[in-house]
C-alpha cells in the first residue's frame, strides 16, 4: 500500500485477515493503526483515513513540550 501525504509517498505493509465477512487490517510499521472494511478496497481507504487521523493528532501535539527519560523495568 502506498499512501500519499503532502506530495510525499510512503510505503507501508498492510497486514489483513477476514473476520465474520469483514476485512480487518493493520499497518505493520505504525503501531495502533487498525481498521476494517467490507471489501479489501474499503479496508485500504479506511486504513489510510486512520493513518491520516493519527498523523494529524501527532502534528497537533508538536506545540506541546515533550521530554524523555530512561527508565529500568524489572521483568520477571
Amino acid at each position: 500500500m502506498i499512501y500519499e501525504c503532502h506530495s510525499m509517498k510512503h510505503q507501508f505493509t498492510l497486514e489483513f485477515w477476514q473476520d465474520d465477512g469483514w476485512y480487518v487490517g493493520k499497518l505493520q510499521e505504525i503501531p495502533g493503526v487498525f481498521s476494517q472494511g467490507e471489501t479489501l478496497a474499503e479496508l485500504e481507504e479506511n486504513i489510510a483515513d486512520a493513518y491520516r487521523c493519527l498523523s494529524e493528532d501527532a502534528r497537533g501535539d508538536v506545540h506541546q513540550q515533550t521530554q524523555t527519560k530512561s527508565i529500568f523495568l524489572e521483568i520477571a
